[in-house]
């Protein structure tokens, strides 16, 4: 349950960083061109990369409810990591999808390290 808390909380962060990072350098065209659609996604974004901290801090101080608050918001991130990588492919920028598909490989490892039995995690560590 380690790996899946850290994993949540970094993702969370790294979300809130990378849509800083393009705000301020001017990387997101569609504040001109679709500014209400560019705003709830922006919205919908913020509240996975928030949910996704809080539920990894639930998960790693073992929290009543600390999985099922994991499990709604990596569906949240899994939704918005198809989103990105199709959006990123539909303009080519392939070293994005690649990123989002290494991303999603890790949320569903993340989520079966969460999910399985204390007594399975414990076998393979001896």
């Amino acid at each position: 349950m380690k790996f899946s808390g850290i994993y949540a909380i970094c993702v969370g962060i790294l979300m809130l960083a990378q849509w800083s990072f393009f705000l301020i350098t001017g990387n997101v065209p569609e504040l001109q061109t679709e500014p209400w659609s560019i705003a709830f996604h922006l919205a919908a974004e913020a509240f996975t990369a928030i949910g996704l901290i809080f539920s990894g801090i639930l998960v790693l101080r073992q929290v009543t409810l600390a999985k099922e608050t994991y499990l709604v918001f990596s569906g949240m991130l899994i939704y918005a990591m198809v989103n990105s990588a199709g959006y990123f492919a539909q303009s080519g920028d392939w070293v994005f999808v690649v990123m989002f598909a290494v991303l999603l490989l890790l949320t569903g490892y993340s989520l079966f390290r969460l999910v399985q039995p204390a007594s399975a995690i414990n076998r393979k560590n001896r």
